[in-house]
């Protein structure tokens, strides 16, 4: 028989008010759109999901906080009910607009310290999940393999997509390095598209992220994508 061949989807984070977003569309699989918290605006949701229709790229909900001074990347203190509503009312928005644009959801994926946060603390994981079963209780969930978010997801009976990154730094218990660290953001190509084959082979990631707002994230794209094809894998 032959063997399966290997797959493996490539992400980024889009509807930013970043200006590559078009080149990176050609480049992805799946795009977590920006829903109006951290970034992002109804028309740049609009837009950025017309984009990736004409694309043929899937498109998920990017809830964060409404902090845009920090880029919703500052981790912040509000009661679980809050948390829950915030992201409820984020992916519900992406999804009407969504829907009116005659499509449907393929994931959520939460941003920058909402991510982290749910990472690290069960509590607050299964608060950013309720708010997203509220509107999508299907979902597939985008997260870090052996994160307290990846198992508040899977308690919720929600589908978990084990996430790696290509442009950012690990600690050692596999969670990210803070972004005020030095060193925590890769930009440089060689090395960001390195940690990527090596998460792609590991067996332990499904989807690989390049933060669309990273100066480098075309190029990376350009050379992961020809990387995972001399590996034999495909996107």
């Amino acid at each position: 028989m032959m063997a399966a061949m290997r797959k493996i989807d490539l992400n980024a984070d889009l509807g930013e008010g970043g200006s590559e977003d078009a080149a990176l569309l050609k480049l992805v699989s799946s795009a977590n759109i920006a829903c109006g918290g951290h970034a992002g605006d109804d028309d740049t949701m609009r837009l950025t999901i017309d984009l990736a229709l004409s694309a043929g790229v899937v498109i998920g909900a990017h809830p964060g906080y409404e902090d845009r001074e920090h880029f919703g990347r500052r981790a912040m203190a509000f009661p679980l009910g809050q948390v829950a509503d915030l992201v409820a009312r984020q992916v519900e928005k992406l999804a009407t607009f969504a829907a009116a644009a005659g499509t449907t959801l393929h994931h959520v994926k939460p941003h920058g310290a909402l991510y982290n946060q749910a990472d690290r603390d069960a509590l607050f994981a299964a608060a950013v999940v309720e708010g997203i079963t509220k509107i999508f209780p299907d979902a597939m969930l985008y997260a870090l393999p052996g994160s307290r978010l990846a198992e508040a997801g899977r308690n919720a009976g929600l589908t978990i997509c084990p996430e790696g990154f290509a442009d950012r730094r690990y600690l050692e218990n596999g969670s990210l390095m803070p972004r005020n660290e030095p060193g925590a953001v890769i930009s440089n190509v060689d090395e960001a598209v390195a940690q990527a084959m090596a998460l792609a082979n590991s067996g332990k990631v499904e989807t690989l992220c390049v933060h669309g707002d990273g100066p480098t994230a075309v190029a990376i794209l350009r050379r992961l994508r020809k990387a995972i094809k001399d590996d034999g894998l495909t996107v």
